[in-house]
């Protein structure tokens, strides 16, 4: 392809760093984003020589990719980085995005399938699995073609769980990492996918010299299904599994439990926008009342319904909780190109007006429903809220868990899932839940509401430290020096 082996560090991920919005005339505009990994990336000086491969997301990124020429985008857009972003035909992108990546692995890993009536993997999925693995050869090429001999390469998530194998054929000189962002299902649960398949995606990313995760739990059921699905050996070290030895090659285990950017938040939760919606935040509650908050996509496996019948449940069974406190729900739409996401969010709607026409008063609105993405409006919810709300059927990690502690005023007690990652580190100081249990959950919520303002403040500062013990540029570089050494 005429590309230079130039880079001795790449990152690999479905999204990048920027992403482009065409205009009428033709005109692009660049978006920067943020997260674990932007952050983590920053720790590498600019002149490392370090590239981040992506995949053009939309028609704006499609045309950035296009007129870069060899993809290589301008570095005005990118804060500096290098970054390569791949145009990948877009019937191939959505089958492999959505047919795969969103409507079955992330299924299988947070066990979202309602059994009786789905997965049924049908010709159709024959033909979306074809176009994943054309998705993941386009990110194998292009990292092949970029890497300097012997250079170190993290591979990012579920989207590319089979380039680590693949870019090993290309390049066997390479360093190779993947990391998983979410769980990783049992193999009872993971043997749902066909045969082939399941061999396949374990195969991919054992094909890396590393395999890392965000707690032990994940990186155990991964081993668990290498022996289960492929017969592999699973090395155990002080009784946790250390690696996988499969035909001849050896991908150690990794555990590195993404933390919240502490500096960032603290700083940008003292800015001007934050401190006019906290102002709206508090009026919108009310003198006096206290106030339960969830800032979610409205993605199936964060719970949000159940979150809802369970504050239904503390209303209706603890009366003297009525006008005396208010839901702050921040559900912001996520994957609406895919219908049973729509019908989750509708859900999500019918049910807070439910609560508010039963319960509601001519001046209290039990929950305050929130539906547009905003950044600084949930920063002011982190700091004013009593209780936060964190009931995920399933979760790599949730940050949301680690941000609040982080942002909180007064102490905020925390009512956390024991199926979100977080409670690996969180457990000790949390209001632990199963997360199927409504009961229970009502009746956490009771005790959260309750809870002295002093204990509130002493859990929430071990919290926050417990939160930020790895934020991102340290986590990035964990995840590298394990892979140079």
């Amino acid at each position: 392809m005429g590309v230079s082996r130039t880079a001795p560090i790449l990152v690999a991920s479905n999204r990048g760093p920027v992403s482009y919005t065409l205009g009428e005339d033709g005109s692009l505009t660049a978006k920067r984003g943020g997260g674990g990994l932007v952050s983590g990336l920053s720790a590498i000086a600019p002149d490392a020589g370090a590239v981040w491969v992506c995949a053009a997301l939309g028609d704006g990124d499609r045309e950035a990719a296009r007129r870069a020429g060899s993809g290589h985008l301008n570095p005005g857009d990118t804060g500096g980085q290098q970054v390569r972003m791949l145009d990948i035909a877009p019937n191939i992108f959505a089958a492999a995005y959505n047919g795969i990546a969103n409507s079955v692995l992330w299924f299988i890993h947070h066990l979202l399938y309602q059994t009786p009536v789905e997965p049924a993997f049908d010709a159709e999925f024959g033909v979306q699995w074809a176009a994943y693995e054309r998705y993941n050869a386009a990110f194998a090429d292009a990292l092949a073609q970029e890497a300097t001999d012997g250079a170190v390469v993290l591979v990012q998530d579920y989207h590319l769980a089979l380039v680590p194998g693949m870019l090993r054929e290309r390049r066997p000189d390479l360093r190779i990492g993947h990391f998983s962002h979410t769980p990783w299902a049992p193999p009872d649960y993971y043997r749902l996918l066909p045969d082939a398949v399941a061999a396949q995606v374990l195969r991919g990313i054992l094909g890396g010299d590393r395999a890392a995760f965000l707690t032990e739990r994940w990186a155990t059921a991964f081993a668990d299904c290498c022996a289960a699905v492929l017969g592999a050996e699973v090395v155990r070290e002080d009784g946790g599994a250390a690696a996988v030895r499969f035909e001849g090659r050896e991908t150690r285990l990794g555990v590195h439990g993404l933390g919240a950017d502490g500096d960032f938040l603290r700083q940008r939760s003292r800015q001007a926008d934050v401190e006019e919606r906290l102002t709206a935040l508090r009026a919108q509650i009310g003198p006096g009342r206290k106030s339960i908050v969830r800032v979610d996509r409205t993605e199936l496996s964060k719970n949000i319904v159940r979150g809802l019948l369970a504050y239904r449940r503390l209303l209706e069974t603890r009366p003297e909780w009525r006008e005396r406190v208010v839901h702050v729900a921040f559900a912001y739409p996520s994957r609406q190109d895919l219908a049973v996401y729509r019908d989750y969010t509708e859900r999500v709607r019918l049910l807070a007006d439910e609560i508010n026409a039963e319960y509601g008063t001519a001046g209290w609105q039990p929950v305050a429903l929130h539906v547009k993405d905003d950044f600084a409006r949930s920063l002011a919810a982190y700091r004013l809220a009593d209780v936060a709300l964190v009931n995920p059927i399933r979760d790599g990690m949730n940050l949301v868990a680690k941000e609040v502690p982080v942002v909180s005023e007064q102490g905020c007690a925390l009512v956390l899932s024991r199926e979100a990652g977080a409670y690996a580190e969180l457990g000790e100081d949390a209001l632990v839940v199963n997360p199927y249990d409504v009961e229970a959950t009502a009746e956490a919520l009771h005790e959260a509401l309750r809870m002295s303002e002093g204990e509130r403040a002493e859990r929430t500062k071990r919290l926050a430290a417990a939160a930020t013990a790895l934020p991102p540029q340290a986590w990035f570089l964990g995840q590298l020096r394990a892979l140079e050494a």
